[in-house]
């Protein structure tokens, strides 16, 4: 059925999710935001289901939006490359609204995207030798449709530290920007997210999600006017002169022109 993910769920109604684009680091496709999209409304509507497990195969979480891709909308006409921004941005807006808990379980690299899974997971526990950082502006791009729910997981006082500036950054800067719950070590990740499953299977499903959606409605505004800004923001930067400079700087593995 799909392509770029897969799902598995044990007996108690615990989903794993799982990015399957290992040899990509799981950067994202369309087709994987297509298919991430399709599974947060598959699993959302499951009564089997209880508790969705966000994780990646290979050696990384998610290494950002696949810059093929990202090539590929810069090169094509304007109502194509809105459609693109607009993938992108509904995939998160899918996870983000997603009414049962969602849990990311983050190893490797997280960046780019793969921040913004983070921030609209409802928890994420990091391995301790994690790396992070919203690298777009090294590209010539920005965090735009991840802006709305990085925001509202960091606060801005504490997204301008790494908002705009592309640094690495570790897991325990993770935990303090409030994008991590908590930073274990590898071989102990599992057993951590587990400990955070095990409470929700206590609770009245119903219940879960009417008060996930309460947190959702009295949190920042993330609503359709807030999408659309970010979408409108991804096309300006793409339509603009550095985003492909950098894109190309990367596919030639040269410095792009503002690099010193």
């Amino acid at each position: 059925m799909f392509e770029t993910i897969r799902i598995d769920t044990d007996p108690r109604g615990v989903a794993t999710l799982w990015l399957a684009r290992p040899d990509k680091h799981n950067a994202l496709s369309q087709r994987m935001m297509e298919e991430l999209t399709q599974a947060a409304a598959q699993l959302g509507v499951d009564p089997a289901v209880r508790v969705v497990v966000l994780a990646g195969e290979g050696t990384s979480f998610c290494a950002g939006g696949d810059l093929a891709w990202m090539r590929a909308q810069m090169d094509a006409d304007a109502n194509t490359r809105r459609a693109g921004a607009r993938v992108l941005a509904g995939m998160l807006s899918a996870l983000n609204l997603l009414p049962k808990p969602l849990i990311a379980r983050v190893h490797g690299n997280a960046f780019g995207g793969g921040v913004g899974m983070m921030a609209v997971a409802d928890i994420a526990i990091a391995a301790d030798a994690a790396r992070f950082g919203l690298t777009e502006v090294k590209l010539g791009l920005i965090p735009a449709t991840i802006g709305p729910y990085v925001l509202a997981r960091m606060g801005e006082d504490k997204a301008r530290r790494v908002f705009f500036s592309a640094r690495l950054f570790d897991a325990d800067e993770a935990v303090a920007l409030n994008l991590a719950a908590r930073a274990v070590a590898p071989g102990d990740l599992d057993a951590a997210v587990e400990a955070e499953v095990a409470p929700f299977l206590l609770a009245a499903p119903g219940a879960v999600a009417a008060a996930k959606a309460q947190c959702r409605a009295l949190g920042p505004r993330i609503d359709q006017a807030v999408i659309e800004d970010s979408i409108d923001r991804l096309v300006a930067v793409w339509e603009g002169d550095e985003a492909p400079e950098g894109i190309a700087a990367f596919f030639d593995k040269r410095k792009p022109r503002w690099q010193v």
